[in-house]
């Protein structure tokens, strides 16, 4: 039988369907946009009170204004109007149903089609960044870098999404031996936050400990976009944050690559 080539476009076709189904979707859940809205403003406004008492009794790290701390707390929150999506959360739901078999049957690539909803998702949370920034400048000013640190804190970004992505896949590929993937989520979950700098700039924190949560694949999601934000990485330590985030980029690309081979052979082997 002749084999027929496909273009990159027929190829990622369905993906991008895929994608704006997701998009769909999630765009016929109108309360819970309000409701995501309305919870990073109350956020916003608790974290603003927060920094500013501690900074009033002096109690705040020293070589940081209140205002650069006010600005990384909003663009943190802004963020994570996007990096707090799941889209392989599917995996686990659909290994309780007993699904998975059924779809690691069809011709595409599950991983693929995991992260094309999860754009999708994406894509639609993003445009609640808009009405959330117009809401959060009542509360806080929010410094605008120039163009370039802009650029460079877009690519960041990207590249941090792509490291939670594969981090939230690797949790949720857990299922297939455990089923139940609660618990790994909300510890991993818990630590992303606290040592990936949404919560506080990892420079708060005092010496070797610093260099530690650093090195660490959570700070290549949240923290290295934001500290390219606000100046803290200047544009000589662009190519090493990028590198840094690019290596754990990788590392965890090949650990889902090995986990998942690993995880559709145990279907194979139970019978699915």
């Amino acid at each position: 039988m002749e084999h027929v080539r496909r273009s990159p476009g027929e190829l990622l076709a369905p993906y991008v369907a895929f994608a704006a189904k997701a998009f769909s979707r999630e765009a016929t859940y109108r309360m819970e946009v309000f409701t995501n809205v309305g919870s990073l403003v109350v956020r916003l406004y608790l974290m603003k009170s927060v920094w500013t008492a501690l900074y009033a009794q002096n109690a705040a790290p020293a070589g940081v204004s209140l205002h650069a701390v006010l600005t990384y707390t909003a663009i943190a929150l802004l963020m994570s109007l996007v990096l707090e999506l799941d889209g392989t959360r599917q995996i686990r739901d659909r290994i309780r149903e007993g699904s998975i078999a059924t779809d690691l049957m069809k011709p595409i690539s599950l991983p693929l089609y995991f992260f094309s909803d999860g754009v999708g998702m994406t894509l639609l949370h993003a445009l609640l960044i808009v009405p959330a920034l117009i809401v959060s400048l009542l509360i806080v000013h929010i410094d605008v870098p120039p163009p370039h640190v802009l650029a460079a804190f877009a690519l960041s970004f990207l590249l941090g999404y792509l490291v939670n992505f594969l981090l939230n896949f690797l949790m949720n590929c857990v299922a297939f031996w455990t089923l139940e993937t609660f618990a790994v989520q909300l510890m991993v979950r818990w630590m992303s936050d606290l040592l990936g700098g949404q919560v506080v700039p990892l420079i708060f924190f005092p010496g070797v400990f610093q260099k530690i949560v650093l090195a660490l694949p959570f700070a290549a999601i949240y923290s290295t976009p934001l500290l390219i934000y606000v100046g803290t990485i200047p544009p000589s330590g662009y190519l090493a944050a990028w590198g840094a985030q690019v290596g754990w980029f990788i590392v965890f690309a090949l650990l889902s690559a090995v986990i998942w081979h690993a995880a559709q052979r145990r279907v194979v082997v139970q019978g699915g």
